[in-house]
């Protein structure tokens, strides 16, 4: 099966520290990439409450906490976990190469 998805670099691995988040913006739109050990994650950057950018949220093991109004979110599933968010975040395929971080985008048109 042809692979759905467009792999587009975010970052080198040594850019994102171990428990943190890094802040992207890729043709126009936000993306959040998280580091827990050696295993990356990856969002849509915006809370999907209010439009503040997660990256400069608190992230506490698999939950980002929105820097606004603390809204929180499960970076592995995308799952809004506390109000005033009820609208899940998209999550993306993270694969590594080579030292560099891709995420895998939707092919469109």
């Amino acid at each position: 099966m042809a692979d759905d998805k467009k792999w587009v670099k975010v970052c080198r691995t040594d850019e994102i520290e171990v428990d943190d988040v890094y802040g992207s913006e890729i043709e126009g739109s936000s993306y959040a990439v998280y580091r827990l050990k050696d295993r990356y994650y990856a969002t849509e950057g915006l809370c999907t409450h209010e439009q503040a950018k997660l990256c400069l949220g608190y992230l506490d093991g698999t939950i980002i906490e929105c820097p606004k109004h603390n809204a929180r979110f499960d970076i592995t599933t995308g799952r809004a976990l506390r109000k005033p968010a009820v609208k899940d975040l998209k999550t993306y395929a993270v694969k590594e190469e080579n030292g560099l971080l891709y995420i895998g985008l939707p092919i469109t048109g």
